[in-house]
């Protein structure tokens, strides 16, 4: 079983900066991607960045320029920098990790608040 944890969500006003922890742990054996999504109370969970082992970062059009993705792949851990937050931002979010045809795992989330 795999397990994620997160950390670093919190409040921060307007044009501040947070950043997010997601460790993984457990028997892991595939990791395809690590990636983080968000969901804002009333709307879809949607993708906020991910990044392919081995391959380059894919980023929502919302984030891009503010938000830095980035993994330890040696302690299967990845983490979100998020600069210049917006109130927009606020959301819970969750970390994610694919394992291929093993599955998805989701972390319990962390809420990101941001006041205007």
């Amino acid at each position: 079983q795999v397990q994620l944890v997160e950390s670093g969500g919190g409040l921060v006003q307007t044009g501040g900066s947070l950043r997010l922890s997601c460790a993984a742990s457990g028997t892991i054996f595939i990791i395809n991607a690590m990636g983080w999504y968000r969901q804002a109370p009333g709307k879809q969970r949607e993708l906020v960045a991910d990044s392919a082992s081995g391959g380059f970062p894919h980023y929502a059009d919302s984030v891009k320029g503010r938000f830095t993705i980035s993994r330890d792949y040696a302690k299967n851990t990845v983490y979100l920098q998020m600069n210049d937050l917006k109130p927009e931002d606020t959301a819970t979010y969750y970390c994610h990790l694919d394992s291929g045809y093993l599955g998805d795992y989701w972390g319990q989330g962390t809420q990101v608040t941001v006041s205007s």
